[in-house]
C-alpha cells in the first residue's frame, strides 16, 4: 500500500488490518528492525566514538554566539567524565536523578552520563512550581538533583526537610558540569565500564512523570528497550529526515522541552543516528528566530503552537505590507497543492509564483534548510498541514503519550492524509476498542507506571495493550484519527456527546486565538472561553489604529468580536448544529501555566477553568447572545 524509505532502499509496507462488521478495528506495521538485544542506551555514545570519532553530534554556541561542533569522540569523553563524576559522589546503580533545566546541550551530555552511571533520569520542567517539584522528587525517590540555575537551586533546597532521601545538588550556572569532571578524575575508567556491563534493554531508563491535567502527575517508567524500539523504527521510517538526501547534512535544532518524552526520543535518536543538534533554550520570539538562522537544521520538531505562529507571523507581515490579499492567494494555492496528489500543470506554475513571493520567506523564518518538519503533542489540523506542504516543508504528524515513548503512530511517507496522525510506526499495533478508545501495542510501550512504595514499575495490562484515553477510528486504509478525550467529552443536557477537541484545535489556529475552551457539560447548548494572542492582538490593533483601547475595551469591541465570530463560525462547519458553539466569551486574562490552568505541554486543566471562571460561563448561558 506504501512505500517506505529504508536504509537499503524502499520496502512496501503493509499494515495488516483486523475488521469488524466491515469496518477496520485493528491495525499494526511489523517492524523494520529486529529487537535489541542487549545494551542500553548508554553505549550510544561509545559506539559513536570507536566508529566514527569526528562525526559531528553537536554544535553549541560558544561566549560570542558562534556554533562550535562536538565531535562523537569529544562528546563521549564528556559523558564518561561526568559518569565517574556521579560514581565518585556516590550514586549506586539504579539511583534516580532529577534534571531540572531549559533545552541545552548540558541537558543531553548530564541524561548519558547517567546512564553511563547506570543511573535513572527523572526530567522537571524548568517552569515546575515548589510543589510538583517536590512532588516528583519525592515519589520518584531522587538521590540527586542537577538544576540550572540559582533560582530553581533555592526553590529546591527550601524543600529538603521533606526530601531525607536527596543526597546531592547540582547547579549548572555555578558550574556543575566541572565539579564533577573534577570529582571524577580519581575514579578508574573501569567503573563506568562495569556500570554500562549492568544495563540491559530491560533495566529502567526514566521516570518521566505527566502532564497532570488532573490531580498528581504519573511517573511512566520507561526502559532502555523502550527508547530503541522507538527511534530505530522512526529513523528507519523517516530515513529522508535523519539521513539527509540533499548535499546538506542532516542537522536539527531542538527548542521544545527535554523534559517532554517527544524532544527527548528525537535526542536520543539522533545521537544514535548521528545527526547534527543544537539546543535553543527558548521556544518564543527573536531569540528562537536568531538561533534558527545561524543554525540552519534541515529537520524540525515542533508542536502545532510553532507552526501556527509561523503562519500567522508571515499573514501579520503581508498585511503591514498592504500585501495580504496576495499573501491569501498564495496560502490557497498551497493548500490545493498540498492536498493534491497529482497537480496539474496550471497549479504547479502558481506554486512556483508564489514560492518566491510567499513561500520562501516561511522557509528562511525556519532557517533556509527546513525541508521536514515531525510535529506532534496535538492536532495540526489539515489547513496548516495542506499549507506547509504546499510550500515546500513535509510535515510528519505523528500521535503518543509519555507512556508510548512519544510517537505511535506517523504519516507514513510520500502516504500523507490530512486530518489523521498515520499509520502505526513499524513494530505497533493500533486497537479501537467497543467504546471509540485508542488502545496500543509495542515494544515502545512503558513498563508501567511507577509505585513509590515498591520502587519499582507497575505493569498496566495483562494483555500488552495500553488504553490510552484517548477517542479516535480507523478509516478503510489503517489511518487513525484523534476525536478527543474521554474524560474530556461533554454531554449537553439534551443528551448530546460533544467532543471538545476538534473545536478547540480550529480555534487556537486563529491570530487572534491563544487558548480557547469549550464548555457545555450538562447545558442546553455549547459555549467557549476564549484567551486572546498577544502578538496577533497587537497587530491587529495597529491596523485598525486602537492602541489607545485597553483590553478590556477590546474584548469587548464589536470588529474584534466580529472578526472572532467569524472564526467560530468557521470552526462549527467541523460539527453538527447540536455541538456547535452558541456563544463565546472573550477573557481578558490568559490561560497559562503560571496562573494554574495550563500544564507544561500547553495542555487545558479544565477544572481549573471550570472553577476559576465560572461568573463568566454563567453570564454566557444568561446573556442574550447566545443563540440556541
Amino acid at each position: 500500500m506504501s512505500v517506505v524509505t529504508a536504509a537499503s532502499g524502499t520496502e512496501p509496507v503493509e499494515p495488516q488490518k483486523v475488521l469488524v462488521d466491515g469496518r477496520v478495528r485493528e491495525v499494526s506495521v511489523p517492524a523494520l528492525v529486529p529487537r535489541v538485544a542487549r545494551g542500553s542506551l548508554a553505549d550510544l555514545p561509545y559506539d559513536n566514538a570507536r566508529q566514527d570519532p569526528e562525526a559531528v553530534l553537536f554544535s553549541r554556541k560558544d561566549a560570542e554566539g558562534e556554533w562550535v561542533d562536538v565531535t562523537a569522540a569529544r562528546f563521549a569523553a564528556e559523558v564518561h567524565s561526568v559518569a565517574k563524576g556521579l560514581i565518585a559522589h556516590g550514586l549506586r546503580p539504579g539511583d534516580r536523578l532529577a534534571l531540572m533545566a531549559r533545552t541545552t546541550y548540558e541537558w543531553t551530555l548530564i541524561d548519558f552520563a547517567a546512564w553511563a552511571a547506570g543511573l535513572v533520569t527523572v526530567p522537571v520542567y524548568p517552569t515546575s512550581s515548589a510543589f510538583q517539584t517536590r512532588w516528583i522528587l519525592q515519589d520518584s525517590g531522587a538521590a540527586a538533583c542537577v538544576v540550572e540555575d540559582v533560582e530553581q537551586a533555592r526553590m529546591v533546597s527550601a524543600e529538603r526537610r521533606q526530601l531525607p532521601g536527596l543526597a546531592h545538588l547540582w547547579v549548572l550556572d555555578a558550574g556543575a558540569v566541572d565539579q564533577l569532571r573534577r570529582a571524577g578524575a580519581r575514579v578508574a575508567d573501569e567503573a563506568v565500564t562495569a556500570r554500562r556491563g549492568l544495563l540491559t534493554p530491560a533495566t529502567l531508563a526514566t521516570l518521566i512523570y505527566t502532564s497532570g491535567t488532573t490531580g498528581r502527575p504519573k511517573g511512566c517508567a520507561l526502559t532502555h528497550a523502550n527508547f530503541f524500539a522507538e527511534v530505530d523504527n522512526a529513523v528507519r521510517l523517516l530515513h529522508p529526515v535523519f539521513v539527509s538526501e540533499s548535499k546538506e547534512p542532516a542537522a536539527t535544532l531542538l527548542f521544545l522541552p527535554l523534559s517532554h518524552v517527544f524532544g527527548r526520543m528525537v535526542a536520543v535518536g539522533c545521537v544514535r543516528a548521528r545527526v547534527r543538534v543544537g539546543h535553543a533554550p527558548s521556544v518564543e520570539g527573536e531569540e528562537l528566530l536568531t538561533d534558527l538562522a545561524s543554525f540552519r537544521p534541515t529537520f524540525l520538531l515542533a508542536i502545532p503552537y510553532v507552526l501556527e505562529k509561523v503562519f500567522n507571523r508571515a499573514r501579520a507581515t503581508a498585511e503591514r505590507g498592504g500585501k495580504a490579499a496576495v499573501f491569501d492567494r498564495a496560502a490557497e494555492v498551497a493548500r490545493r497543492y498540498g492536498r493534491t496528489a497529482t497537480p496539474p500543470l496550471s497549479l504547479r506554475a502558481a506554486r512556483a509564483l508564489y514560492d518566491t513571493l510567499v513561500y520562501r520567506r516561511i522557509r528562511d523564518a525556519l532557517g533556509g534548510r527546513v525541508t521536514y518538519v515531525i510535529c506532534g503533542g496535538s492536532p495540526l489540523g489539515a489547513r496548516l498541514a495542506e499549507f506547509f506542504a504546499g510550500a515546500g516543508v513535509e510535515v510528519f504528524e505523528g500521535y503518543g503519550l509519555t507512556e508510548t515513548t512519544a510517537a505511535s503512530t506517523v504519516t507514513p511517507p510520500r502516504r500523507p492524509r490530512t486530518g489523521t496522525v498515520g499509520w502505526p510506526l513499524p513494530g505497533t499495533a493500533v486497537r479501537i476498542a467497543d467504546d471509540g478508545e485508542v488502545w496500543l501495542r509495542g515494544g515502545h510501550v512503558f513498563a508501567g507506571y511507577w509505585d513509590a512504595q515498591r520502587g519499582t514499575a507497575l505493569p498496566y495490562t495483562d494483555e500488552g495493550w495500553f488504553p490510552t484515553g484517548d477517542l479516535g477510528s480507523l478509516d478503510e486504509d489503517g489511518y487513525l484519527r484523534i476525536t478527543g478525550r474521554k474524560k474530556d467529552i461533554l454531554i449537553t443536557s439534551a443528551g448530546k456527546n460533544v467532543a471538545p477537541a476538534p473545536l478547540e484545535d480550529w480555534l487556537r489556529a486563529h491570530p487572534l486565538v491563544s487558548q480557547c475552551m469549550v464548555v457545555g457539560d450538562d447545558r442546553p447548548y455549547v459555549t467557549a472561553l476564549i484567551t486572546l494572542d498577544h502578538e496577533g492582538l497587537t497587530h491587529w490593533r495597529r491596523m485598525r489604529r486602537k492602541d489607545h483601547l485597553a483590553l478590556w475595551e477590546l474584548a469587548r469591541d464589536p470588529e474584534l468580536l466580529a472578526a472572532l465570530q467569524r472564526g467560530v463560525d468557521d470552526a462549527n462547519r467541523l460539527v453538527s448544529r447540536a455541538e456547535s458553539i452558541r456563544a463565546f466569551r472573550v477573557l481578558t486574562t490568559e490561560f497559562s501555566e503560571t496562573s494554574g490552568h495550563l500544564t507544561p505541554s500547553l495542555k487545558l486543566k479544565r477544572r481549573a477553568v471550570l472553577r476559576d471562571f465560572a461568573r463568566d460561563i454563567e453570564e454566557m448561558y444568561g446573556s442574550e447572545g447566545a443563540r440556541p
